[in-house]
């Protein structure tokens, strides 16, 4: 395997107290975001007014969305292939879809050169009912209990499983920290991006893990802090190549990639980050305090 890292023997757990303050400041932060700012939900979660548009020339999305933010509506946009229309949705209560529409329309009209013809004007409920969100996190949930059960049956205990559980969640309530500081849309792919926050995560969690199990067979003996900054320190080469790997292609994704997936990429940046931190300086110090209070 490449390595990039050699012989590294930084000390986490000595540094535990420190890592868990800054966390503290971080979720305390969040709280404060989401009680005061609260989130900016999506069209998805909300309902609103859906619009659709073609155009007798070929328009390209930019120009649509800069005239749109011009005229100061928020909107996002979805194209269909092979023709020249868009279908434009603006979060709204069903009673004023014609008002919507109208500043729609307005903003459309600056387009130089650009003539078009409305082809459906309409109200969409939310996607995301109360009953799926209810089934939403009911699914979570349960998922979160299967990995604590199957971290606790993989290494023959429940607190690493456990600990692992609590480092994923810190990583999606960091993440929605973030989106609710930069007050940026949260919408269903915003939620595919939580969940991929989670899975990648829990798996950078399990390889370490794995090595601490390899390293207490090897030496039986080796206090356990020791062991554990040991088991960090050997993964850190992976953690590091892996974590870069992915955090440059959102980069590029997050500059390049389009209003479209900026949102997912933030969001991933985030996670990609947070993902890292809570694995080396949450999860296995928290295994280390669990073990060292309860084995005195």
């Amino acid at each position: 395997m490449i390595r990039i890292l050699h012989k590294t023997n930084i000390d986490f757990i000595g540094l535990r107290h420190i890592f868990f303050a800054i966390s503290g400041v971080v979720i305390l932060a969040g709280i404060v975001s989401m009680s005061v700012k609260g989130f900016n939900m999506g069209l998805d979660f909300t309902g609103g007014t859906l619009m659709q548009v073609k155009f007798d020339q070929p328009v390209k999305i930019d120009a649509l969305r800069t005239a749109l933010d011009a005229g100061k509506v928020e909107a996002s946009i979805q194209t269909y292939s092979d023709s020249n229309s868009f279908a434009i949705k603006v979060k709204g209560s069903q009673d004023n879809v014609n008002e919507k529409a109208n500043a729609i329309i307005a903003a459309l009209k600056t387009i130089p050169g650009a003539t078009f013809t409305e082809e459906k004007r309409d109200y969409v409920g939310p996607i995301v009912g109360r009953d799926l969100a209810k089934k939403a996190v009911f699914a979570i949930i349960l998922s979160m209990f299967g990995i604590i059960v199957y971290v606790a049956f993989r290494f023959s205990n429940p607190v690493w499983g456990t600990a692992g559980v609590i480092g994923l969640f810190h990583d999606v309530f960091v993440a929605l920290t973030a989106m609710s500081l930069t007050n940026r849309e949260i919408d269903l792919v915003i939620v595919a991006a939580f969940l991929t926050i989670a899975g990648y995560s829990i798996n950078d969690t399990i390889v370490i893990f794995d090595r601490m199990r390899e390293n207490i067979r090897n030496f039986p003996k080796m206090p356990m802090a020791e062991l554990m900054n040991l088991s960090i320190n050997e993964c850190l080469s992976r953690t590091v190549i892996t974590t870069l790997t992915v955090f440059i292609t959102v980069l590029v994704l997050f500059l390049y990639g389009g209003a479209a997936i900026n949102n997912f990429a933030f969001c991933m940046l985030i996670g990609t980050v947070t993902g890292v931190y809570s694995t080396v300086a949450l999860c296995t110090p928290m295994v280390y305090q669990w073990e060292r209070k309860h084995h005195k």
